[in-house]
């Protein structure tokens, strides 16, 4: 049984030691380079006074900054992965609610730093690497390390504009890379290819079952996501055959259809995350690849990122939605209703999550995490935390987990309830439609419908009124050239939102 995630680095490195671990179109790291370098900057840290604290890695997304993350855990502390690409606010708002006495950073990032107003002590990668790795002093920093203990802190948006670092254990990583690898059957032979920042917690999968396995992780440049050809070319060219990426990513290849044009002939695993996959894209992949496994994948980020899975084993018909399925291993998952009870099978609930891929809550922040880390209601004998997602979901006739919507994407229109999903998943079922969003504007009580597509609002408009009763249809329709997203490729709701009440002020 592993307590500690540099067990993973520390088995791989006696097995294939020579194999390139991480890397991206210029550069790569072997396991070995990611051991030696990483036990230098523990040697290095704890030495300085460094142990048990945060230590922000302020570098961009390349394979030695994997190395600098591991190096924090032989020291004893905690990373907290920061990119200079993040909103200059941001990261302004995260650096004061860490207040970190160290930042570790290259060259390269090292003149943007100032900018952000931390002025504690900056450790340059390329020289701290250089320190002799100290076994005595790291097997006492082992010797004195337990499960429970933080490994990283990742910052996600929070509902009142102020990031939220959310704590991720050894105990839980451990528990998700083990269970989540037995799903989507890594092995040694395993590529990935990553779509991730660094700064959040979605890349924990493939640098961790890097680590575990002695696979590979390969680093896609950001702006391949902009050309889908030439995404799936890159995944050709580097014979890539595992991703894990949002479904916004898979969506912008099926939609143009580029896989009529070029197939990913080395993929075999497409698990997916974050959105609803409209099943009229997803339907394009399965064409396109009949013998690769698709499992979609759902956990918020204060659950370590997945805590459910489902294997797609069947045909669905377009006005279907794809199940989340089942809870990973040693996670259960308690739907509650407004009175804190289990619904009848079939109606919504919550979804609450319990087990060890629980994260210790937010960093600095006692407050937040006691509205949502709270004791179980189904058990008034001792304490046992559970997670209150805010998602809504329900159990279908299978006994699969189904998610419905966001608790705050229900809204209450004309009298009516409505889920703006329930909207947006007939939108993204008309033909020449590649992905839609609702939002709603509370003051002028009405739905506003972005799409991405070829057809005309007027054209939208007259399809879903033979889809939708009166009261949900959208009071307004607007063709985009592209649909914005957030930094880990989900579509960005707040801007939209954001967009839709800044044109009410201007009428």
């Amino acid at each position: 049984m592993y307590r500690n995630i540099l067990e993973y680095l520390e088995q791989t490195v006696r097995r294939v030691p020579d194999k390139a671990a991480y890397a991206d179109e210029r550069t790569s790291i072997t396991f070995r380079e990611v051991y030696d370098q990483s036990r230098a900057i523990g040697t290095y840290l704890y030495k300085q006074g460094i142990y048990k604290q945060p230590v922000v890695v302020f570098m961009k997304r390349q394979p030695k900054t994997i190395a600098a993350f591991f190096g924090v855990v032989y020291g004893g502390s905690f990373y907290v992965p920061i990119d200079e690409e993040m909103p200059h606010f941001r990261v302004e708002l995260i650096f004061n609610n860490l207040d970190p006495r160290a930042v570790i950073c290259d060259q390269d990032s090292l003149d943007s730093l100032a900018q952000y107003g931390y002025r504690g002590i900056v450790y340059l990668y390329d020289d701290i690497i250089k320190t002799e790795a100290d076994d005595a002093l790291l097997s006492d920093i082992r010797d004195r390390a337990i499960d429970t203990d933080p490994v990283y802190i990742v910052y996600t948006s929070g509902s009142t504009g102020i990031p939220k670092g959310i704590v991720g254990s050894h105990r839980a990583v451990i528990d998700y890379i083990e269970s989540l690898s037995e799903v989507l059957e890594f092995s040694e032979d395993t590529i990935f290819g990553s779509q991730s920042p660094l700064y959040f917690d979605a890349c924990l999968r493939e640098i961790f079952g890097t680590a575990k396995f002695g696979a590979q992780t390969y680093l896609i440049p950001r702006s391949l996501f902009m050309f889908p050809l030439k995404l799936v070319e890159f995944l050709n060219e580097y014979k890539i055959n595992t991703i894990c990426w949002v479904v916004p990513a898979l969506t912008m290849i099926s939609s143009f259809k580029v896989l009529d044009k070029v197939v990913p002939q080395y993929l075999h695993t497409i698990a997916f995350v974050s959105e609803v996959f409209p099943i009229k894209q997803f339907n394009i992949w399965r064409k396109a690849l009949p013998n690769a496994r698709f499992v979609n994948l759902y956990g918020p980020t204060e659950a370590t990122g997945i805590c459910c899975y489902y294997k797609v084993d069947r045909d669905f018909a377009e006005n279907e939605v794809l199940p989340i399925g089942r809870p990973l291993r040693n996670t259960e998952i308690i739907l509650l209703d407004e009175n804190n009870r289990i619904p009848p099978r079939g109606e919504l609930g919550e979804i609450c999550i319990r087990g060890t891929c629980l994260t210790h809550g937010y960093y600095n922040d006692m407050e937040r995490t006691r509205e949502v880390f709270v004791q179980n209601p189904l058990n008034d004998k001792y304490p046992e935390l559970i997670y209150r997602t805010g998602d809504l979901g329900r159990i279908n006739e299978r006994g699969e987990l189904i998610f419905v919507s966001r608790k705050d994407f229900q809204i209450k229109h004309m009298g009516h309830r409505i889920e703006l999903g329930e909207i947006e998943a007939n939108v993204n079922l008309i033909e020449g439609v590649h992905s839609a969003c609702c939002v709603y504007d509370r003051e002028s009580a009405m739905i506003a419908l972005y799409y991405v597509g070829e057809l005309s609002p007027g054209d939208v408009a007259a399809i879903l009124k033979q889809k939708l009763p009166r009261y949900m249809m959208p009071n307004i329709i607007e063709a985009l050239d592209r649909m914005p997203l957030t930094t880990n490729g989900k579509i960005d709701r707040a801007y939209l939102k954001e967009y839709t009440e800044n044109k009410r002020k201007r009428r």
